[in-house]
C-alpha cells in the first residue's frame, strides 16, 4: 500500500509585547490643595501641620515660616500617600527669601525630595528625619562660588557610587550653580534598587546603584525599622522642610511596569 505523505500547516504565534514603560503621567500635586498629601514634622504627632508649614499657594506647594517663633529643629516632610517602586518623577522649584536663622546654617538655600521612604506612620515623634534618600536642592549661597543642586543624601541610608560604597552622607552633582529664586526643573529615574538617576533642566547630574538601609544622620527612629543592609525597593516620596522657604509646582510622576 502507498504510503500518503500528509503536510500540516505551520502555524506561527506572534505574542506582541507591551513596552515596560506606563506612558500616563500621573499628577501627584492638583494644584488646588493638599489633598492626597500628608506631614510628618519633628517633635510632632503624624499629620500635624504645625504652623501650616506647608500649604497651598497660587496653585504651588509652599513651605512657609511665618507662623513660626523660632524653628526648633522642627524638620518636616510632607509625604504623598502612595508607595513606589519604579519610575520617572519630575518636579520643579523654587526658593523663596524667607529663612530662619535659629535653623543650622546649612539649611540656607537648602531643600529637597526624599524618596524610598520609610513609611512616615512609622516615624516616631521625636525622630529627626525619616530613613530615605533625597535629591538635595540647593541654591546659590556666596556669589561665585560653585554649590551644585540634585546632589544625593543619605539619612539612614548608603549607595554605591562609581561601583563602590560611598560613606559620605552626601554626593555632590555635576550641576552648575543657579540663583536662588529662579525655576530649576527636577528629574528623578528610579529602578528600584538597582539604578538611581538625577538630572537638572533636563540634563544627568548623578548616577548611583544599590540604595539600601544603613549609614547614621536620623535619630530617634524605632530600631526595628532599620534593618542595616536592607536593599530599597520602593518607598514613599516627600518634600522637606528645614528652615528655608522653598516652592514646588508641576510635580508628577510616570511608573515603570
Amino acid at each position: 500500500m502507498k504510503k500518503l505523505k500528509i503536510f500540516l500547516p505551520i502555524i506561527v504565534i506572534v505574542f506582541s509585547c507591551k513596552t515596560t514603560k506606563n506612558d500616563d503621567w500621573q499628577e501627584l500635586f492638583n494644584g488646588e490643595n493638599l489633598d492626597g498629601w500628608v506631614t510628618k514634622i519633628h517633635h510632632h504627632d503624624f499629620d500635624d501641620n504645625y504652623a501650616n508649614t506647608f500649604r497651598v499657594v497660587d496653585g504651588k506647594i509652599q513651605v512657609n515660616y511665618d507662623s513660626y517663633g523660632e524653628f526648633n529643629e522642627r524638620y518636616g516632610h510632607l509625604f504623598y500617600n502612595k508607595s513606589f517602586s519604579s519610575y520617572h518623577l519630575k518636579f520643579e522649584y523654587k526658593f523663596t527669601n524667607q529663612w530662619l536663622k535659629d535653623a543650622p546654617s546649612y539649611t540656607y538655600r537648602n531643600s529637597g525630595v526624599m524618596f524610598h521612604s520609610q513609611d512616615p506612620k512609622t516615624i516616631l515623634k521625636e525622630q529627626d528625619w525619616p530613613i530615605s534618600v533625597e535629591y538635595q536642592t540647593l541654591a546659590e549661597e556666596v556669589e561665585g562660588k560653585l554649590r551644585s543642586t540634585g546632589n544625593m543624601c543619605s539619612p539612614g541610608t548608603e549607595v554605591f557610587f562609581n561601583n563602590e560604597m560611598d560613606a559620605r552622607h552626601c554626593i555632590s552633582s555635576s550641576s552648575k550653580t543657579y540663583k536662588w529664586n529662579e525655576w530649576v526643573k527636577g528629574d528623578l529615574i528610579v529602578y528600584k534598587d538597582s539604578l538611581v538617576i538625577h538630572k537638572v533642566n533636563g540634563n544627568e547630574v548623578l548616577r548611583y546603584t544599590k540604595p539600601q538601609i544603613g549609614g547614621g544622620v536620623t535619630k530617634g527612629f524605632n530600631p526595628d525599622i532599620k534593618t542595616d543592609g536592607k536593599l530599597l525597593t520602593s518607598g514613599y516620596i516627600a518634600l522637606q522642610s528645614e528652615g528655608q522657604g522653598i516652592e514646588f509646582r508641576n510635580i508628577k510622576i510616570k511608573e515603570f511596569n
